[in-house]
């Protein structure tokens, strides 16, 4: 198998832990913050400088490169490692959470998802098996199941429908995906912010017995006070010797909470995102760089 967990310790007074995941381009130690690399390359950095602080692992976008400039070009020139000029560890989204994200530019139906492009508004299909062929030419360490992203807000029938779509659709996935000493594939959790449809959705994904597991649909717009339920709903029934990631998380009581439930990976966009904007986390909490009062300072 391409991916192996190995939880190293625990926590007495709540369920963080630290682990390492060995992958074939490297050991990751956990729990781990991961960089979003959208079109091959973390904005406005170099490799080189994504490296020397601290960046383990990079996640990409499967959407993003399958349309521009294509999974096909990628595989031509070596896979994405060397396409984006890097030796670690990688991890390619399903492309779900982006064909989400258009909104009423796309229609989901059993079969998949038809879309139109946000680039030219040309028309294209993306199904489970699509999906994996796609990540599986990028060539990523680890690969992401293709998910519905339940929206908040959502009844409870909706978000019931969205989770056992998924299920069927992970089911088709990992029937797709072949090579399995090349490339781990993680299933996803879904379900809203109802908590038994979070548990059911673990649950499901569990049986699947993959190399590890993401709860997704957070971070959606959904108060802060729906976060943590709904995670630790899913957390429950999810395997311990099994790595656990929360896609799309970016913020500080987000990540705490995530820790201290017992979450070994993270990622977002919001830490490169603001940072290009001028704005900065410290431990006193945000500063904006571009406020006046810091145009002559030293130190903030």
């Amino acid at each position: 198998m391409a991916i192996k967990f190995e939880l190293l310790k625990e926590a007495k007074d709540c369920n963080a832990r630290l682990g390492k995941l060995h992958t074939p381009h490297g050991v990751v130690e956990t729990p781990i913050f991961m960089p979003v690399g959208t079109r091959a390359t973390v904005k406005a950095m170099t490799p080189e400088e994504v490296k020397g602080l601290g960046a383990q692992i990079i996640l990409s976008n499967t959407y993003h490169l399958y349309l521009k400039p294509g999974h096909e070009l990628i595989e031509e020139a070596g896979g994405l490692h060397k396409f984006m000029n890097w030796d670690g560890p990688i991890l390619t989204d399903s492309g779900g959470f982006q064909v989400f994200s258009l909104g009423d530019l796309r229609k989901i139906k059993e079969e998949g998802v038809e879309f139109r492009s946000h680039i030219d508004g040309s028309k294209h299909f993306i199904s489970p098996e699509k999906s994996i062929e796609i990540q599986n030419s990028l060539g990523s360490d680890i690969m992401m199941c293709f998910d519905e992203c339940t929206p908040y807000p959502a009844s409870y029938e909706y978000s019931k429908h969205s989770m056992e779509r998924t299920t069927r659709w992970a089911k088709r996935c990992k029937e797709y995906h072949k090579d399995w000493d090349k490339q781990g594939l993680f299933g996803i959790v879904q379900g809203g912010v109802n908590t038994l449809l979070r548990a059911d959705s673990a649950k499901a994904c569990a049986d699947l017995d993959l190399p590890g597991y993401a709860v997704g649909g957070l971070s959606v717009g959904e108060p802060l006070e729906y976060y943590a339920p709904s995670l630790a709903a899913a957390i429950e029934h999810l395997p311990k010797e099994k790595p656990r990631y929360v896609m799309g998380v970016g913020t500080i009581p987000e990540l705490l909470n995530g820790v201290a439930l017992g979450v070994d990976m993270f990622d977002c966009v919001l830490p490169t995102r603001n940072a290009r904007n001028g704005q900065v986390f410290t431990s006193s909490g945000k500063i904006n760089l571009r406020n006046l009062k810091h145009a002559q300072s030293e130190w903030v």
